[in-house]
């Protein structure tokens, strides 16, 4: 749902055949309209100004503080290196004194990193050499002009400000003629102001006060491929920034986002990911401010470290990625995450911002919605019209006209006047409701939530003082202002029972419009000079705003049980640690084929930036999707993490029944295939959680030694184990599939037909079904029966698939607990269960001593795919019980054996044994 409405200056015309009103991107600046990115682009000298002076080096608590010295204006800023605990480095740069503090981030770091003792040694007058004590990293820090090389095993894998384009505006008063740092020549210094206006933009957007934009430069050494800036509608691989643009990382309501562009859209996580075949590193740059990102592809001659003769012939051409980083405000705080592979990396970055939260299991089946369910029968009638057509779904979800005028934490009086005997329903078929909860509070005297929050100062502030008033859903609206830890705390406790009128413990939240979108406002959200809790702002901290109100949310849902059951949180809007409170998706796409192809990138940048549980609406927001488009759709979202369907207001009703019952079949099969890959689902997200892994990863990930996967981004793994490749063009009866890897097997999900070793293959296709592969060498484990919901299928058997690779061997884990309490943490209330297949016995054992969680379910059936020979006979083997004969049947066309009614019990340890044919 987006500001497509009011004010016609958003609007550039209307499709008269679907009711749809088309963003204008001409609402958004471009890069030459940013006043600070055009006076950082007037900064382009060809080494720095800035030296190091080594005579105020000091090491005090293990960290290496240093000035730096302006040699033009002699305007000094203080740089502090750090050591962190996992191979990681801090570089922090501030003014040494200012008239106006500046903004540093909280909040997103999970705590304050651990400090490492940093061994300092100092080379004569050129400069210092810094080793991490943990690892073969080093930085070589050179005093004039300054810079910094990141060095590990005597490689260099980047370097700070050796391009000299580290820039800071410092806070000085606004009177003066000038405060912008040394230029090229004095006619630009002197002209900078008239020409690019310090203070351009809308009156509204201004603080008055001083410009303090910060920027610094990074050259990524042996590198051609880097990753990571969602969200952009863009490629996986973030390419080449042309002159005067600029990757934007400033979060908008973007109504029908432009797709293949780098404009800023929802969220932004500030996070880089490097990868060559040697290794792969991260650069985190924690500034909330509004940030630009220009990249540039190069090559150079690099010299080994250890080659001390100057000749030519010992260099090599090596490329090389450079990357400016450019923020409005704030101050330079930065993580350089060595790695060196990429799952070092992405445990670096959790490390920093913690991990994937653990959602509930409900959450990972099928959610239904619309712009709007009309009323408590229409929620009745679509909830039926799943169980008449055989479609399992957990969750239907109500937009803003479930509320009484769009007041929030209210209930239409005569659509929706009976609101717990509605969620009853729902619970009784195990099902769950999700409903809208936005930062905006409708001015209104008579809402309580409005007039509490008032007489508290709740509400964001304007540049005099008084509430911020903006035109949003309910139209006049103040708003939230979450940043105040106060605020989140009352926020969180609207949620309890006791004052979140007619809620009950099956109702969940989804958080929208919190860019903050502001209708009719310059690019649609707050302005810049709006004040925040201890005076901040706005301009400092907008990429925080939806993230603060998630986290208020999120802890609100779990404070209302008592701490012991898990929440589930949408968000439209995001930051770097988001994941620690929710799901994500991308926002108001379209009902076309390009969207649901770049839905897939958008998703892998999301997933390498520690955001899992992402995905994007389902037959696309805005518009009507044909129906090969909507089953193409299902089918793809059916293999990606958060699995929603959803339609803008206006658009024709588009359940999953109502394409025909050929079409209908489809879609069924799509969902049913979800349901019973949930305990795969399952354990993946509890992987994620515990190790930091990606839930769908691009395959440079999972293959990081296969040049061939480094630009692929229309196919992707899930874990290790499976390989997906959605039809993302219409009327195509084949499609080019990438099998990975070096010597791999990989098995066709649903015949089990091996496809052999890495290549790439024209695979044919129908409309019923996208390739899916499983990865030889891995154990799936799945549910044999499909409930009407998740919670239908606690005490569904379970079955084990089983694909081996060249040496005959596979591994695989299951994951088990209530799937939805925090017992798993507290009482070790689960279990955790590991398989190994090798010289032909599957064995079954404990992952996790410490689960202790009762498991009902028993193991039913076990399919191995790859097995050569049909055994003589398989036994079973269980301590205290006799030696069990299984029945079994192999397909010798497709080296398949498989067994039924094996009644194991998946928490215990045994043994079944393949015996081989004499």
């Amino acid at each position: 749902m987006s500001s497509e409405l009011e004010s016609p200056k958003t609007l550039v015309s209307e499709d008269p055949l679907k009711g749809v009103l088309i963003e204008n991107k001409s609402k958004f600046k471009t890069c030459k309209q940013i006043g600070f990115y055009r006076r950082q682009k007037l900064f382009h000298l060809d080494r720095s100004p800035y030296f190091a002076d080594l005579s105020t080096l000091n090491t005090e608590d293990g960290i290496v503080t240093l000035s730096l010295i302006h040699q033009e204006t002699q305007g000094k800023l203080k740089l502090q290196i750090m050591a962190v605990q996992g191979n990681i480095f801090r570089i922090k740069i501030n003014e040494e004194s200012s008239l106006k503090p500046r903004f540093e981030v909280p909040d997103v770091l999970v705590k304050e990193p651990s400090v490492e003792r940093l061994k300092v040694s100092i080379l004569e007058s050129s400069g210092l050499v810094l080793e991490h004590p943990s690892s073969s990293c080093k930085i070589h820090l050179t005093a004039k002009p300054f810079s910094l090389l990141v060095v590990q095993d005597d490689e260099e894998l980047m370097s700070v400000n050796s391009q000299g384009l580290l820039y800071f505006e410092n806070a000085v008063s606004p009177s003066k003629e000038s405060h912008l740092p040394a230029t090229n020549s004095a006619e630009e210094m002197a002209s900078s102001e008239k020409q690019f206006g310090l203070w351009e933009g809308n009156a509204e957007d201004l603080d008055m006060q001083w410009p303090s934009s910060v920027g610094l430069d990074f050259t990524l050494h042996g590198c051609e491929h880097i990753y990571g800036l969602p969200e952009h509608a863009d490629t996986h691989g973030l390419q080449d920034t042309g002159e005067n643009e600029a990757y934007r990382l400033y979060n908008l309501d973007v109504f029908g986002y432009p797709i293949y562009d780098k404009m800023g859209t929802y969220g932004s996580v500030p996070l880089i990911l490097a990868h060559n075949l040697a290794h792969t590193c991260g650069i985190l740059w924690l500034n909330s401010s509004e940030t630009l990102v220009e990249v540039l592809s190069k090559a150079a001659l690099q010299r080994p470290m250890h080659v001390a003769s100057p000749d030519m012939k010992k260099h090599k051409a090596v490329p090389e990625k450079a990357i400016r980083w450019m923020s409005e405000s704030g101050v330079v705080d930065v993580f350089l995450l060595n790695g060196p592979a990429p799952c070092d990396v992405l445990k670096q970055y959790a490390e920093l911002t913690g991990p994937q939260m653990f959602p509930p299991l409900f959450s990972l089946g099928y959610h239904q919605c619309r712009w709007n369910y009309e009323d408590e029968a229409d929620v009745r009638a679509v909830d039926s019209g799943f169980d008449d057509n055989d479609i399992p779904y957990d969750v239907i979800w109500l937009d803003i006209e479930h509320t009484d005028g769009k007041r929030y934490f209210t209930w239409d009086p005569e659509k929706f006047s009976n609101p717990v005997k509605m969620q009853n329903q729902l619970k009784e078929k195990r099902r769950k409701l999700v409903v809208i909860s936005d930062p905006h509070i409708k001015v209104d005297p008579d809402y309580t939530i409005y007039t509490e929050a008032k007489e508290k100062g709740y509400f964001v502030k304007n540049i005099t003082g008084q509430d911020f008033e903006g035109n949003c859903w309910p139209g006049s609206s103040s708003y939230l202002d979450f940043t105040s830890p106060a605020v989140r705390e009352w926020y969180s406790s609207q949620f309890s029972f006791d004052k979140y009128t007619d809620s009950t413990d099956v109702l969940f939240i989804w958080n929208d419009m919190n860019e903050p979108s502001v209708f009719e406002a310059p690019e649609g959200t707050m302005p810049k000079n709006a004040v925040h809790a201890q005076g901040w702002s706005h301009r400092d901290l907008h990429n925080l705003y939806g993230f603060y109100q998630q986290m208020a949310t999120s802890e609100g849902l779990i404070q209302r049980s008592g701490g012991k059951e898990r929440s589930f949180v949408l968000t439209r809007s995001f930051f770097a640690g988001s994941q620690r409170y929710g799901a994500v998706w991308t926002g108001d796409n379209k009902a076309e084929w390009e969207y649901l192809k770049i839905s897939v990138p958008m998703l892998l940048s999301l997933s390498v930036a520690g955001i899992s549980f992402c995905g994007a609406d389902v037959g696309g927001f805005v518009g009507d999707p044909d129906t090969e488009l909507l089953v193409r759709w299902y089918q793809a979202g059916a293999f990606q993490p958060f699995f929603r369907g959803h339609a803008m207001q206006g658009t024709r009703r588009r359940e999953p029944w109502l394409f025909g019952e050929d079409n209908t079949s489809i879609i069924r099969r799509a969902i049913k295939e979800r349901y019973a890959l949930l305990p795969f689902w399952y354990l993946l997200f509890y992987r994620a959680h515990l190790y930091a892994e990606p839930v769908m990863r691009p395959l440079w990930v999972e293959f990081p030694k296969d040049p061939d996967v480094f630009g692929v981004d229309e196919q992707y793994m899930l874990g290790s184990a499976l390989l997906v490749a959605p039809v993302l063009h219409p009327d195509v009866t084949s499609i080019d599939v990438l099998f990975p890897g070096r010597g791999e097997n990989w098995y066709d999900y649903r015949n089990f037909k091996c496809v052999g070793s890495s290549h790439k293959q024209t695979v044919n296709v129908t409309l019923e079904e996208i390739p899916v592969y499983q990865r030889g060498g891995s154990i799936i484990p799945l549910r044999t029966t499909i409930g009407k919901s998740s919670g239908w299928m606690s005490n569904s058997p379970y079955e084990l698939r089983i694909a081996l690779d060249h040496k005959g061997t596979a591994v695989g884990e299951i994951y088990i607990d209530d799937g939805h309490s925090f017992q798993y943490l507290h009482e070790h209330m689960f279990r955790y269960r590991k398989f190994t297949f090798k010289k032909n016995v599957l064995y079954s054992s404990s992952a996790d001593e410490l689960g202790c969680y009762p498991v009902d379910a028993i193991l039913e059936n076990v399919l191995v795919m790859g097995f050569k020979k049909s055994p003589s006979e398989v036994i079973v083997h269980q301590a205290g019980r006799e030696k069990r004969t299984l029945r079994y049947s192999y397909s010798k066309a497709l080296c398949v054996l498989t067994l039924e009614n094996v009644s194991l019990a998946v928490s215990v340890d045994w043994e079944i044994h393949f015996k081989p044919s004499q």
